[in-house]
């Protein structure tokens, strides 16, 4: 067990270095034909300090001004030219729009021959916004989505529609200015008008698809916001230029060769799960037991992004439940451990990455009295896990690329 917990860190923290987006920010800002006129940046999301200060470091006094808006906690420090903001996530609050204001007044003076490089990770739906509806309506239509179980596309196709710079609408802000986005997916499938919800690129879902997610959530919404979702966003920009720098498959390519130099024989998955948490736990358990008994060692990769259906009043995230129901499934397995990550070092509203189990697992919780069943009935998968030692928790990593859980067998 305790090579298993020792290669587990080890994969975690050779990927999660492996992975910052620094060096995929600078190549892709020496490829920019830079403006005759001023250069601005803004850069969004759980990842936006560290795009931005790589970007300064390449570009220097190229930069004319620019604006960060990160989570709290994510700043690392000050960035020369550039005001750093840290906001709510995943519900706005009141620093999210103000730090927005201040962007869209920053883009508000461009001209024809400026460029406005925009820095997009995941995080960047509660970061940034300038809401159409009141916070406190936009707070609860938020909490909804993300207690029914609906997945990032559907959440961000209802967020579009209630926000000033969601759906292509900062793009057409910038305008007459160009727009350079350098972009950290931590969408499936890497759809770039859900990626932050789209705020510099053509929207692809429409006021009926809206329409079809309330009604399929039954989601309570009053009439002036039910009108908003009526509109449609911009279907065609004519002033952006947008690249992806990262994403959940180059995650899984870096996991797989930690693994690998681990001495795992190394099996990829998927790079695109998309199901319940709980489910996805269960069923790497599963592949677990399958191969319990290999002659030789080897790990099990599986990449996405997982939902969790809210039903009780505890403190966890997706991959603390996925780390939970495969322990349900490896119990007295000796030589088997399963973890699951968050890229960007949160797991849920708590400060955990994600979750550890073992054959071992079940047991130690047993004896403090838990039981899995209902621990992930209540969702209180955090205390569980921090009871035990299960817990995983890097901090803010400088980048987000979705999660990814591992099997290890030895």
């Amino acid at each position: 067990m305790k090579i298993l917990r020792e290669d587990a860190n080890y994969i975690i923290n050779e990927t999660l270095k492996s992975i910052l987006p620094d060096k995929a920010v600078r190549d892709a800002v020496k490829n920019i034909k830079l403006p005759v006129g001023k250069l601005y940046l803004v850069s969004i999301g759980k990842a936006g300090w560290q795009m931005a200060y790589a970007a300064s470091c390449e570009l220097g006094e190229k930069l004319t001004e620019g604006i960060v808006i990160t989570k709290y906690g994510h700043c690392k420090g000050d960035i020369s030219q550039i005001k750093c903001y840290e906001a709510g996530h995943p519900i706005p609050d009141n620093n999210s729009f103000k730090a927005t204001q201040q962007a869209i007044e920053l883009v508000k003076q461009c001209k024809k021959e400026d460029m406005v490089l925009f820095c997009i990770s995941g995080g960047g739906s509660a970061l940034f916004e300038q809401p159409l509806v009141s916070g406190e309506e936009l707070s609860d239509i938020t909490n909804q989505l993300l207690a029914c179980g609906a997945d990032i596309v559907e959440i961000n196709t209802i967020r579009k529609r209630l926000s000033a710079v969601k759906g292509g609408k900062f793009a057409k802000l910038c305008s007459p200015a160009k727009v350079y986005s350098i972009i950290l997916s931590d969408v499936l499938g890497d759809c770039m008008d859900a990626i932050a919800s789209g705020p510099a690129y053509p929207d692809s879902s429409t006021s009926d698809d809206a329409a079809a997610i309330v009604y399929k959530y039954n989601l309570s919404m009053s009439e002036a916001v039910l009108d908003l979702l009526k509109k449609e966003t911009p279907k065609q920009l004519d002033n952006v230029h947008s690249h992806i720098i990262g994403n959940v498959s180059m995650l899984c390519k870096t996991v797989k060769m930690e693994c690998e130099k681990r001495g795992y024989e190394t099996k990829l998955l998927t790079d695109c799960m998309s199901c319940e948490a709980r489910e996805a736990g269960t069923f790497l358990g599963a592949i677990a037991k399958t191969y319990s008994k290999s002659s030789k060692p080897l790990a099990f990769i599986a990449g996405g992004e997982t939902v969790v259906h809210i039903t009780g009043s505890g403190k966890g995230g997706r991959n603390q439940e996925i780390a939970l129901s495969a322990a349900q499934q490896i119990a007295g397995l000796p030589n088997i451990a399963i973890f699951s990550i968050g890229s960007d070092g949160t797991d849920g509203p708590t400060d955990a990455a994600g979750g550890y189990c073992d054959g071992e697992t079940a047991t130690k919780l047993a004896s403090c009295g838990y039981s899995i069943h209902d621990i992930l009935k209540n969702n209180d998968s955090y205390n569980a896990l921090d009871r035990i030692g299960g817990l995983i928790k890097t901090g803010a990593t400088g980048t987000n690329v979705n999660d990814v859980a591992v099997i290890l067998i030895i």
